[in-house]
């Protein structure tokens, strides 16, 4: 029994021992072993992989994933235990007392709108509260009937600054916690074409290239290491690749500004424009705009690609193509269209000018060039209505159907049913479809058209992603694919390029031609039907290509809206305003070809900054006789050019004084008027003209002036003529005269024989 009992005791005492020690563990030591719980268990995370960038033509960033941060503090950082728990405690808010006022006003200095009263009283309640996670810079998002705060996030520039901030930059109580953002450098350039990744991709190049661009994702865990916490990979993310456009930045903007500012002028519902490179089938610039209730315009759909749209008289040149393909029509057959009504069936199909009389007889040229659907519609009629399936497949045969594949979510294909498919076949069918209704077409489908016709025959699918890059190299590339390299006839072909040049430069189409070179291209004039019937809106349109001679863009303009409505006088000064931007930007004059080799001409010279001048001078071998001081960075007066020599004033006002800044240029006048302590507000453009506050009026610190900019005519002074070369050579035959080059900077052509078409 003695053994018994002691047994007995010592087993009861063990567990009371443990249960003791349990209770101990559970209450007193809970927060140690709660840490060492995070300690040591492992607890795998996502590793993000950065996402690619989506580049232009040229390199240029179109959309990009850019760092940025969200900061937190860990006020309990410190306490490990009970024993030390006062202790710490102490020392970390002494920190926190010693620090947050400057920590507060350097705060206030990098973000403006933190106001450093707020900021203290935050990150107060953020102590008293034992946070481990508390975000510092926090803005109030009411949303109705709460309020609450919403953690903002910084830029990597802000976040560099932050850190030198001494109590931001704690490495143990401070988190910075990074997070990539997709951001587009130039804001809603080409938007539904890009696209949006918010989250995840919703739409554009974004969505259709999102597994290439995503990348991999990896794994890692967090690790205690000298009392930090460490990320340690345990598989390293994959970075997502680069995605290299067709897209031209500059183009892209023309046309958007363009299309955009026509659509405000005549109140538009929407409106679309699209620009090609004609050799290789690639998209330099695609815009959608559609109008808001505020009246203003935005790409909210990528009309260009996904919306069917019965072209109207954009189409007709395909019909005619077909037509000369399969030898039914010449160029010298002609049609009397008499008043411009004419009767297919029980419908009656009218011109656009049959109220005034209509055209009579029409040659082809003249059929396309006036747009007379009567002409179009008989010749067609005529020749495939016994055998309407012969011409749809014509149409399929030139590449009018054809499915382009473009990588924009959406994209419809054209829809150009056959006889006996879909809806029902009737008398007046072709002839309606041979004028571009009945059909269902995108406006990429329309200008692919028109580039093959500019390639001269060669049908290429439009390109909009060249390659896809990783870190610089070339991983995949989209090679240009050729879809016919015929589409027709070369002779078809041809005949076709006649009939769009006459369209702009004896037609309906002279809106879009252009003084500065030679223009192709075709109106089209569509009522647009929906569900409900015909409704009072069109879809009116411009396609074409220049220069006509040797294309080298195709262009297509397409509006949406209300009566009254026109292609050419609607849709045509968009396109020759595109096409006159993008040719300037591209034309490079050979102006050591024109240049003048007997006299010389010095340059205008204004009142401004002499140090500057004085470099110019010197850069363009004129003598200026005299050394510009350059002690304080910039001395003002002006230069006088004469026998090839310049002379120098320099303006000595006194300094307490507004000095005279006439015939000064903007830069120059600013920089001078605000180092006297002014403040500078300017009206117009051009040099200065005037000024509010009249030259030597005494200075007042932070006064208003105000300085009106304009042009006017510089005349040159008759004792300073124009210097001469210090080696002039006689003219040769080739600097005659008739040899000199235009105005345009090209030479003259000889007008070409008549071709003996009408």
């Amino acid at each position: 029994m003695h053994r018994y009992f002691i047994v007995v005791f010592v087993l009861s005492l063990a567990g009371v021992s443990a249960l003791g020690k349990a209770i101990y563990t559970m209450t007193v030591e809970r927060d140690r072993w709660m840490e060492m719980k995070g300690m040591l268990v492992k607890e795998d995370r996502p590793l993000p992989a950065k996402r690619g960038n989506i580049l232009s033509a040229d390199g240029q960033m179109l959309a990009s994933s850019l760092p940025e941060y969200k900061v937190y503090v860990d006020f309990m950082s410190s306490e490990r235990d009970t024993a030390r728990r006062s202790k710490d405690q102490y020392r970390r808010d002494t920190l926190l007392d010693n620090n947050i006022d400057s920590a507060c006003y350097y705060m206030h200095q990098i973000f403006p709108d933190i106001n450093p009263e707020k900021l203290k009283k935050h990150l107060r309640e953020g102590r008293k509260r034992e946070s481990r996670y508390w975000p510092v810079y926090v803005k109030e998002v009411t949303s109705l009937p709460l309020k609450r705060r919403e953690n903002k996030q910084i830029s990597y520039i802000e976040y560099s600054k932050m850190k030198e901030i001494p109590f931001f930059s704690l490495k143990s109580s401070i988190n910075y916690v990074k997070i990539d953002m997709r951001r587009r450098p130039f804001g809603d350039l080409a938007q539904r074409t890009v696209g949006l990744f918010k989250d995840s991709a919703r739409y554009g190049l974004e969505l259709t290239f999102d597994s290439i661009l995503a990348g991999k994702p990896g794994k890692f865990h967090y690790q205690k290491v000298l009392n930090h916490k460490m990320e340690v990979v345990d598989v390293p993310a994959e970075d997502g690749c680069d995605i290299q456009t067709t897209i031209d930045v500059n183009m892209q903007q023309i046309c958007e500004q363009a299309l955009g500012d026509k659509l405000k002028e005549i109140n538009a519902v929407s409106g679309v424009c699209i620009l090609m490179e004609v050799a290789t089938g690639d998209i330099k610039a695609m815009t959608s705009l559609s109008r808001h209730a505020d009246q203003t315009y935005h790409e909210d759909r990528a009309l260009a690609v996904t919306d069917l749209y019965e072209p109207g008289s954009v189409f007709k040149p395909q019909s005619f193509l077909v037509a000369f393909d399969d030898g039914m029509i010449k160029m010298t057959d002609q049609v009397n269209v008499g008043n411009g009504i004419y009767k297919f069936g029980s419908r009656q199909m009218k011109d656009h000018n049959w109220r005034s009389g209509g055209y009579g007889t029409l040659t082809v040229p003249q059929i396309i060039g006036n747009s007379s659907n009567v002409g179009v519609s008989v010749l067609i009629d005529e020749h495939y209505a016994d055998n309407p399936t012969k011409f749809v497949s014509g149409l399929h045969r030139i590449g009018s159907a054809e499915d382009l594949q473009i990588p924009i979510e959406g994209y419809e294909p054209p829809r150009i049913r056959f006889p006996g498919q879909g809806a029902y076949w009737s008398r007046t069918s072709l002839p309606w479809m041979s004028i571009g209704y009945e059909t269902q077409i995108t406006p990429i489908n329309t200008i692919n058209f028109y580039n093959g016709i500019a390639n001269n025959g060669k049908l290429l699918r439009p390109r909009l992603v060249k390659a896809i890059l990783k870190d610089g190299k070339v991983v995949k590339n989209f090679p240009v694919t050729v879809l016919r390299e015929h589409m027709a006839s070369d002779e078809a072909v041809q005949n076709i390029r006649y009939c769009l040049e006459y369209v702009v430069s004896k037609g309906v189409g002279k809106p879009a031609g252009s003084k500065m070179f030679s223009v192709a291209g075709k109106t089209g004039t569509a009522q647009v039907w929906t569900g409900k019937g015909k409704t009072n809106e069109y879809f009116v349109t411009f396609a074409g290509y220049f220069p006509a001679d040797k294309p080298q863009y195709t262009c297509i303009v397409c509006i949406r809206k209300p009566a009254p409505a026109s292609g050419g006088g609607q849709c045509g000064p968009v396109f020759r305003r595109v096409a006159e931007s993008v040719m300037a930007r591209t034309h490079m004059n050979e102006y050591a070809a024109a240049s003048d080799t007997v006299n010389g001409f010095a340059p205008m010279e204004m009142p401004g900054e002499m140090v500057t001048t004085a470099r110019l001078f010197d850069h363009l071998g004129i003598a200026t006789g005299q050394s510009i001081a350059d002690e304080n960075g910039c001395v003002w007066g002006t230069a006088d050019c004469a026998d090839n020599r310049a002379e120098f004033v320099v303006n000595k006002d006194v300094q307490d004084v507004v000095p005279d800044v006439k015939g000064y240029g903007l830069r120059d006048a600013v920089s001078r008027l605000e180092a006297c302590g002014l403040r500078v507000k300017a009206t117009g453009v051009g040099r200065v003209l005037s000024q509010s506050i009249a030259p030597g009026t005494g200075l007042q610190q932070n006064q208003t002036i105000t300085l009106t900019l304009g042009y006017e005519k510089h005349k040159r002074k008759a004792n300073h003529p124009a210097p001469k070369p210090a080696a002039a050579q006689p003219a040769t035959a080739s600097q005659t005269p008739a040899a000199q080059p235009s105005a345009t900077g090209t030479a003259q052509k000889k007008k070409p024989a008549e071709t003996g078409r009408p």
